[in-house]
């Protein structure tokens, strides 16, 4: 599966590969340099980076199913506890 950014991530992401270089490097990167450097960790990490988000909520979801009978069990045969007469 491709990871694909929509236009304007994409965009956001370029630019801020340039302005990476220019603060951090010893010389500036080129747009066509950075558009390529962002398609290469895209294709060659970007799929390490998703697939440990998706063990990430797989786990989550595993505790709140886990935790779904405390939340919403209802005990059986309550209405007696609730509702006896008194004095009977």
């Amino acid at each position: 599966m491709s990871i694909e950014l929509d236009r304007d991530t994409r965009q956001a992401a370029v630019e801020s590969i340039e302005r990476y270089f220019v603060e951090y490097m010893d010389e500036p990167i080129g747009n066509l340099q950075a558009r390529s450097l962002l398609a290469f960790f895209l294709e060659e990490i970007g799929p390490a980076v998703y697939n440990q988000a998706v063990a990430d909520v797989q786990q989550r979801m595993q505790e709140r199913v886990a935790d779904l009978d405390f939340e919403v069990h209802e005990d059986a045969f309550g209405y007696w506890g609730k509702h006896a007469r008194k004095g009977r």
